[in-house]
């Protein structure tokens, strides 16, 4: 490692390999690297950025011949180096292993100065009558001194591991708490506004019965007062008609009530839980994506409704599940097909990076992979203001405009999946490609500031009809 070499050698490192460099290749930040090891590095991921500094390299790196000819100069010096060693028949003595004043090896060590001294050492004024031992046993004294302490350490750091390892039980239960309360609150909220709603439509209904009530009434009252004058005033007729009578026939007179002077009651009652449900159409959505927050990066941050994600500033501190995707900032749909067709639409508007399409349930989801067809994804990217499908080797899209929409069309059974612009139906690229595996809807995203959104779908309610 390049923690353990002088530092000539290090200087001559690769910071990748940690070894000399090999073919070196320099950036335009200035910083150097093996071109396999950086060749190597770029297909690993999304980006062509430089490994140390992170700045980004659109130009193919130049060879440093001068660089070069360093690290031959120096491997051609170590091996005649070992050469000579080999040589001397094992007699040749580090530089470490000798006196500095006298030029003698270090065969004793002054216990009183604790420093390994040579034999006219131990004759000069500094160290006469100095008590001495042979380095080798000084040598196996501290060597004991480095077990009883690496026994220490070692303790310590089981002790340490325990702690961590009930430190991450800890944060999956606190977790598993955290998702519950959540899920606790989210379905409140839900039917508190299911209940709301309820309460202001019963209260609605009750105040249009009461006013056709009153209305009705009141229409009633007038009516009845109306056939009191009326029989007041016939009753006098009556009087003056009764000596005819003999004479004249009067008609019968029949009273009445009015037309629709009755309450509706139907139009309250009739398929009252029905009529309902139909005006709710209006409150309740639907969205045929739902993300797996248990599958999502630690960096992300998804919606309380969970239909939203975006790239956040720092790592939240989640469990390391198997389905979460880490490093790579990935998410999941919580539902998997593979039978029918499935369709869904992902507002991307401005992101600058992301990625839309879906994943196999088998994809490698701990190590930062290419998310492209031969790794188990079916999916478009876009980066770098380019467009791309996500083949082996990547195929550059041309759209006609950059679309604020996605929209997804997963035939499972023709193993067809289809991205388009909605807004103008147009197509943009079509994988063909036989589904043996369970599918999930995937989202990648680089960008902070503009979220990816699984938009909702209008729904309705049919009556199937009879003749």
């Amino acid at each position: 490692m390049a923690g353990r070499l002088s530092l000539p050698e290090v200087d001559l490192s690769c910071p990748i390999c940690c070894d000399i460099f090999t073919e070196p290749v320099v950036l335009k930040c200035s910083h150097s690297f093996c071109a396999p090891c950086l060749h190597q590095y770029w297909r690993s991921g999304l980006s062509r950025d430089c490994p140390l500094c992170r700045r980004e390299s659109m130009d193919e790196p130049v060879p440093s011949l001068t660089l070069r000819n360093l690290c031959e100069s120096y491997v051609e010096d170590r091996e005649e180096g070992e050469a000579l060693r080999d040589a001397a028949g094992g007699l040749y003595c580090d530089p470490g292993d000798m006196c500095p004043l006298h030029g003698e090896r270090l065969k004793l060590f002054c216990v009183r100065d604790q420093e390994p001294i040579c034999v006219v050492c131990h004759t000069s004024r500094k160290h006469k009558q100095h008590e001495c031992c042979p380095v080798s046993e000084a040598v196996l004294d501290v060597k004991e001194k480095m077990k009883s302490a690496l026994s220490s350490l070692q303790d310590k750091r089981e002790a340490l591991e325990k702690t961590k390892k009930n430190c991450d039980e800890a944060v999956a239960v606190h977790l598993l708490q955290v998702q519950a309360r959540f899920v606790e609150q989210r379905t409140h909220e839900e039917f508190e506004k299911l209940h709301a709603f309820l309460r202001a439509e019963e209260e609605a209904r009750m105040q249009a019965l009461k006013r056709e009530e009153e209305q009705k009434s009141e229409a009633i009252v007038k009516k009845a007062e109306e056939i009191n004058r009326e029989i007041t005033s016939l009753s006098e007729s009556i009087g003056a008609l009764e000596e005819e009578l003999a004479l004249e026939g009067i008609s019968v007179l029949h009273v009445s009530m009015a037309p629709g002077a009755l309450i509706d009651v139907a139009k309250y009652v009739g398929s009252l839980a029905f009529h309902v449900w139909e005006k709710m159409q209006k409150l309740v959505k639907y969205t045929p994506v739902t993300l797996d927050p248990n599958s999502a990066a630690p960096w992300l941050i998804l919606s309380s409704d969970l239909t939203t994600v975006c790239d956040g500033d720092e790592r939240q501190k989640l469990p390391d599940n198997p389905e979460r995707y880490d490093p790579d900032t990935g998410v999941l749909g919580r539902e998997g097909f593979v039978s029918g067709k499935h369709s869904w639409e992902v507002s991307v508007g401005n992101n600058s990076a992301w990625v839309v399409g879906v994943a196999k349930a088998s994809v490698q989801r701990k190590d930062k992979v290419s998310s492209v067809m031969k790794n188990g994804y079916l999916c478009v990217y876009f980066y770098h203001k380019m467009y791309f499908a996500g083949t082996s080797p990547l195929t550059r899209l041309n759209p006609k405009r950059n679309p604020q929409k996605i929209r997804v069309l997963l035939d499972c059974d023709r193993g067809k999946l289809s991205f388009s612009d909605p807004d103008d139906n147009t197509h943009i690229y079509t994988f063909k490609h036989t589904i043996t595996e369970m599918v999930f809807p995937y989202f990648w995203v680089g960008c902070q500031q503009c979220p990816l959104a699984v938009e909702p779908v209008e729904f309705s309610i049919k009556l199937d009809q009879y003749c």
